[in-house]
């Protein structure tokens, strides 16, 4: 009769081959792979098959029609393929706020969000702020408070701010620093940053 130890499990390894697997450095090596390897959907026969995909978007009200990798990224999408630059690659991890954009009027992380996601919906960038040559009231605030140093995370902060602003015209400084929690300024310029989003609060407001 076969010993239990023996048994063979679905990817072909036996309990006594796993136990000495664990043991010796080459035969670890050669066993964990197959073993671990093996997901639900594999055990029966459905190995999920990833594709590309072409997706339709709206971008700065403009659509645009691509084919996209299924671990694309829409910041990638935006900086590589559609040559909108605003949105920052900083930390790449979903951390700094950097790559904020607009996805049907709520702020996202652009790096952490995938490309695929964005079929058919509507994404404004920092690009997309003004119009024409008349600067968004939070363009206008950031300018005049100096709201940025080195500038690199700026473009995060106007379209956080921009997001904001359209759901709470009249902030106060703490639903200010709360809604900006999300974004980082390595130059440290957040007194500005927050006098600057109280100032594009009372432009917006008319005041």
């Amino acid at each position: 009769m076969e010993k239990n130890s023996d048994k063979k499990h679905p990817g072909g390894v036996s309990r006594r081959d796993f136990i000495k697997g664990m043991g010796t450095g080459a035969l670890g090596t050669a066993v964990l792979p197959p073993l671990l390897g093996q997901t639900i959907a594999t055990r029966k026969g459905r190995v999920p098959v990833y594709d590309k995909k072409t997706i339709t978007l709206t971008v700065n009200g403009k659509k645009a029609s691509l084919t996209v990798e299924p671990n694309e990224t829409l910041l990638d999408v935006l900086r590589d393929r559609l040559d909108l630059t605003g949105a920052k690659k900083v930390c790449d991890r979903g951390e700094c706020g950097g790559c904020t954009v607009l996805l049907d009027g709520a702020p996202v992380y652009a790096c952490m969000y995938l490309a695929i996601r964005a079929d058919g919906k509507a994404v404004k960038t920092v690009e997309g702020l003004a119009e024409g040559e008349k600067l968004h009231p939070v363009q206008e605030a950031f300018i005049e408070k100096d709201g940025y140093q080195c500038g690199f995370c700026t473009p995060g902060f106007l379209m956080t701010t921009s997001a904001f602003l359209e759901k709470n015209p009249a902030p106060s400084l703490d639903e200010i620093k709360q809604a900006l929690s999300g974004n980082l300024c390595r130059c440290g310029n957040y007194a500005k940053i927050y006098g600057a989003v109280d100032t594009a609060a009372r432009k917006m407001r008319g005041a």
